[in-house]
């Protein structure tokens, strides 16, 4: 429904995906003009650094489109539209899901899938199951994880009224940060990013498998261990509706 409703301006939906698609593109060419000037970042090729920025734009894309309706979530506690939604037979999460849904991203998504295939066919990559087993698993982790990130988000709304900018960092932020792979920018952040948001348990430490800069199958697994932010994700969204008062008459 929430398709059709959009589509009803075709033109106006047309043009919103070309800008999505434009968006994300002037990012692609701040590396495409990085790498043609000095060719390698940090030991990284072209295409080694477009595989990590296509499955973080491609996983982050298409969490938006389905999760964008818990980034907006202080907006039903505030207008008291909330309580409406508690007194419904349905979930609270399935009616934010269904609530908002932003089918415009295709157009990041199909950026990201262009990237990510040219990528693939470009870095000489030793196929074999376990690699295309790698490559799902970074995918499916990686909305899992941006989705979680959503969903905590809408769960520190309960206690703050108002969204708090440091998640659209978690988000945003992560999406622009991972253009190139986390080791670049040192240690420390490597291990925030493995440890905290683990943006590189489906990033970095399955792409060193995926194109052979390490032979450890433990590393196909990193993305199994990602999904699993989507616990204390959860438990932060169930705690603040716990804990929520509702908005009155």
């Amino acid at each position: 429904m929430l398709l059709r409703c959009q589509m009803q301006y075709r033109l106006s939906f047309l043009m919103t995906i070309i800008g999505q698609f434009l968006v994300s593109f002037t990012a692609f060419a701040g590396v495409y003009f990085m790498l043609a000037r000095f060719h390698r970042v940090d030991g990284y090729s072209f295409s080694e650094i477009l595989i990590c920025f296509s499955v973080v734009l491609a996983a982050f894309a298409f969490a938006e489109c389905f999760f964008r309706g818990f980034d907006s979530f202080q907006r039903l506690i505030n207008s008291g539209s909330l309580d409406r939604l508690l007194v419904r037979p349905r979930g609270v999460v399935f009616q934010v899901l269904t609530s908002s849904m932003e089918f415009s991203r295709i157009g990041r998504l199909a950026q990201a899938v262009i990237m990510l295939v040219y990528a693939l066919l470009t870095c000489e990559i030793d196929w074999n199951p376990a690699r295309v087993l790698t490559l799902i698993l970074m995918l499916v982790s990686g909305v899992t994880v941006f989705a979680s990130l959503f969903v905590m988000h809408a769960g520190v709304s309960f206690f703050t009224i108002e969204g708090l900018e440091f998640t659209n960092i978690l988000t945003d932020g992560s999406r622009e940060f991972a253009r190139y792979p986390l080791s670049i920018y040192g240690r420390g952040i490597l291990r925030i990013y493995t440890y905290v948001v683990p943006i590189a348990l489906f990033q970095y430490w399955p792409f060193l498998y995926l194109t052979g800069r390490s032979e450890d199958m433990r590393l196909m697994l990193a993305p199994l261990a990602a999904m699993l932010f989507v616990i204390p994700c959860a438990a932060v969204f169930r705690l603040g509706l716990r804990k929520y008062q509702s908005a009155g008459s």
